[in-house]
């Protein structure tokens, strides 16, 4: 991969990502002590972002989708939301139970186990990237760091 000024700009951004997913998971982790269930605390922190996500498309210049439109998206394209629902609920359970930096090293290889099968095969109309033995090498580093994590 050649070093661009737009990679140098994304890598910060990208890395902020992992940043704030740490964060998200123990402020929601807190949550869930003033409330009585995981999926209560996701169900308030899906609330919040749903509101600040209106309040942001509403204010978008781009054109907003008819009921038309959107009976036309294809039904699993549907399903982030629920995906989104087991991942932070999950999180919210498991972190307290396995600390932060476990949970955080099975999700990212989770992730990069699942990107080699999207990349390998071109699912869900991505490119086909084909797996090689430097980015299965990565997986199986990032596994290992994962197994070093358990030791406490």
């Amino acid at each position: 991969m050649k070093i661009s000024s737009q990679l140098l700009i994304l890598l910060p951004l990208v890395f902020a990502i992992g940043v704030l997913l740490t964060l998200q998971t123990a402020i929601n982790t807190q949550l869930k002590e003033y409330l009585y269930s995981p999926i209560q605390a996701a169900f308030f922190s899906f609330l919040i972002g749903t509101i600040v996500l209106a309040g942001i498309v509403l204010f978008q210049s781009h054109p907003k989708p008819g009921l038309q439109e959107l009976m036309a998206i294809p039904w699993y394209l549907w399903l982030g939301g629920f995906l989104g629902v087991y991942a932070i609920s999950m999180s919210i359970y498991a972190a307290p139970k396995m600390g932060f930096l476990t949970l955080t090293g099975m999700i990212i290889f989770g992730q990069m186990v699942m990107s080699m099968i999207v990349d390998q095969f071109g699912l869900l109309g991505n490119e086909k990237m084909p797996v090689n033995w430097q980015r299965l090498l990565g997986g199986v580093v990032i596994f290992i760091g994962v197994l070093l994590t358990l030791q406490r």
